[in-house]
């Protein structure tokens, strides 16, 4: 990632919110999905189109030390805007706790996202439904998967 990129806060106040306390913390406050107590992570990325640094709060879906990075947007139509920031991306970081590290990045298919996938059901059993409702738009909910550097 550019050390000499601006980072840009999203535009949605909670997700601004949400990233900022828990970095000021490393990671003890504000870090769970806003009331349900479900664990997240902050992934930090360059955006696809205004190469400035994009910061996301994203369910804490871990397996053996990679994390997968789920772009359900609730099943909606359209996938979230940080999945463009990912598809071409090889490196992000993930804080998970009081620091980040690094990580690459690869968007998985097949039995593969299936497996992630089913990890994040496990962690949060929403995405079940989310599945359904992205299908109904025609959208298969993309997953990528975060290994250390």
């Amino acid at each position: 990632m550019s050390a000499d990129a601006e980072y840009e806060p999203s535009t949605w106040d909670w997700v601004a919110d949400q990233v900022a306390e828990y970095e000021a913390s490393g990671g003890e406050r504000a870090n769970t999905l806003m009331d349900t107590g479900i664990p997240i992570i902050v992934t930090t990325m360059i955006g696809h189109k205004s190469g400035k640094i994009r910061k996301v709060p994203l369910m804490r879906v871990e397996h053996e030390g990679e994390y997968a990075l789920i772009a359900s947007k609730a099943g909606m139509p359209h996938h979230p805007g940080w999945y463009h920031n990912l598809v071409d991306a090889t490196h992000v970081t993930v804080q998970d706790g009081p620091e980040p590290a690094e990580y690459t990045v690869r968007e998985v298919t097949g039995e593969e996202r299936d497996e992630w996938y089913a990890r994040g059901v496990a962690v949060y059993p929403d995405y079940a439904d989310y599945a359904v409702s992205a299908a109904e738009h025609g959208r298969v909910i993309p997953v990528f998967v975060a290994t250390p550097t």
